[in-house]
């Protein structure tokens, strides 16, 4: 079965959201200093260029999880690939994802998170869909809210391919 992908969000649209959220982030945390979480591998393109629109101190770290494997949809179980390097205690975590979608992997990570002794646990992602949601997390930060549609690019993938694509795109099968 072929695949094509329809332009959903521009990367000018996304580009100018994440300044938006940036400076959001930033006069939220004024005097202080933030811990980002970036959960792999999807988030790691929104991460970056959300950090270099931080102007707050910044640091840090990596976790993977993995709940899809190679399908469109999440399988409910969640898996640690990787945790992360550093302590939590004291810090304020603003955990970064590509999308939220069922809840449950961050509903569990945000949990185990928490657990770690953090100042504040928030959540930042990219792109949201609350039709889908089965488990309710709370998002702090949201860049877009979308259809239920598998989307990719940004970093979202589909079977580790799209992820490369600047802007964010919907996956047809043709």
């Amino acid at each position: 079965m072929a695949e094509r992908i329809e332009v959903l969000l521009s990367e000018e649209e996304v580009d100018k959201r994440i300044q938006e959220i940036g400076e959001q982030i930033s006069k939220d945390y004024a005097g202080k200093r933030v811990h980002l979480v970036c959960v792999l591998k999807g988030g790691s393109f929104f991460m970056c260029e959300l950090a270099k629109r931080i102007t707050v101190p910044v640091s840090i770290d990596f976790m993977s999880v993995s709940s899809y494997g190679g399908d469109t949809k999440s399988s409910g179980v969640v898996k640690i690939v990787k945790d992360l390097d550093e302590p939590l205690r004291d810090k304020e975590v603003i955990v970064v994802e590509d999308i939220v979608d069922s809840g449950r992997t961050l509903s569990y990570l945000l949990e185990m998170l928490r657990d770690r002794g953090p100042s504040n646990v928030k959540l930042c992602t990219l792109l949201d869909k609350p039709e889908r949601r089965v488990v309710d997390v709370k998002v702090d930060y949201t860049g877009f809210e979308i259809p239920d549609e598998f989307v990719v690019g940004y970093g979202l993938d589909y079977d580790q391919k799209y992820r490369n694509l600047p802007y964010i795109g919907v996956v047809k099968f043709d």
